[in-house]
């Protein structure tokens, strides 16, 4: 099956390098005779050519009575040729031109759907790739773009169809916040992990993530050893998810196994040979060192420059001092020599 997904992308990747060769544009054409052929092609579904033909028309023809159509044609031609950023771009200068314009909603939803699919490549399309996991940047300005339809043109009848995928959307963009929170927890990054889980139940709310964000603060604050933060957590989850996975009759079990982090000798000597000492709760070994490195530093300075024991040293200098002063004018001619 997969031999048969490969053929068939190498198949459509020839079709469309082909296809990518320069169409040539009659220019004898009318203006009217250049919209119909271009309406032809994007009814055979013949998308560069009737790209070709609706950039024709509207270089040629700018204030023609076909301009404005062939403007807003040209958007779902790139869009179906899977050129997004040209669609983008051109939507982006469509709403700048005719802002008033009545189909302007049109762009606004064709632009939406440029990112919605620009994720969406070759393999995405044949091969089960898992979306969540995949950098959600698309993904944001698609749901960016939908919410500005919908706000701006809320009756408009593209509007139903975005607010769905606005849906679809959400729920991946909080799926993808839980992936990069369970990759934080593999590395013990328990800090960013539970800022990760925080957010997601914060700004995605009415989404199925919402359940594993808690489970996400839950274990990052157990593994901190912020028990009240993890109690709190653990008790929302519980009354809010009461069937999450990680709840096992009532109580919680980590996804993520606590991490050895025991040397290899002590690994494989069965701890009988311990080389370093474990690790606190939210501790690392970067923390122990730059806590060590103080330590010895502390010990190497003097004595006598330590704060405990200034005053002392002042003391010793006082009486020096004083004793000093009771010197004979004998023992000031001979420096001290017959004292």
């Amino acid at each position: 099956m997969q031999v048969k997904h490969l053929l068939l992308i190498a198949t459509l990747a020839l079709t469309a390098a082909c296809s990518s060769n320069k169409e040539v544009v009659d220019e004898n054409l009318s203006e009217a005779e250049l919209y119909q052929q271009a309406q032809a092609d994007l009814d055979n579904s013949s998308y560069t050519p009737a790209v070709a033909k609706l950039k024709a028309l509207e270089s040629r023809y700018p204030f023609g009575r076909y301009a404005e159509q062939a403007q807003l044609e040209l958007i779902y031609a790139y869009y179906k040729n899977s050129e997004p950023e040209a669609a983008k771009s051109a939507a982006e200068r469509f709403i700048r031109l005719h802002p008033q314009h009545p189909n302007v909603d049109y762009a606004y939803y064709l632009k939406g759907l440029a990112s919605f699919d620009q994720d969406r490549g070759l393999l995405a399309r044949f091969l089960p790739l898992d979306m969540t996991k995949r950098d959600p940047g698309a993904a944001r300005d698609s749901y960016n773009e939908f919410a500005q339809l919908t706000s701006r043109y809320p009756n408009s009848r593209y509007a139903p169809d975005a607010k769905q995928r606005m849906i679809y959307l959400r729920n991946l963009l909080a799926a993808y916040e839980i992936h990069v929170a369970h990759y934080y927890l593999t590395r013990q990054a328990y800090v960013a992990a539970a800022n990760r889980g925080r957010y997601v139940v914060e700004n995605f709310q009415e989404t199925p993530a919402v359940g594993d964000g808690l489970a996400v603060m839950v274990e990052s604050y157990q593994r901190l050893g912020l028990d009240e933060l993890a109690a709190t957590s653990l008790e929302t989850l519980k009354l809010n998810y009461p069937d999450h996975p990680t709840l096992v009759d009532g109580k919680f079990v980590p996804r993520e196994q606590e991490a050895d982090n025991r040397s290899w000798l002590a690994k494989a000597t069965l701890g009988l040979i311990e080389t370093e000492t474990p690790l606190p709760p939210g501790g690392t070994r970067a923390a122990q060192d730059v806590i060590k490195q103080y330590e010895d530093a502390k010990e190497e300075i003097p004595a006598d420059l330590l704060p405990e024991n200034q005053d002392a040293v002042r003391e010793d200098e006082h009486e020096a001092a004083a004793n000093s002063d009771d010197r004979s004018w004998f023992s000031y001619m001979t420096f001290g020599l017959f004292d």
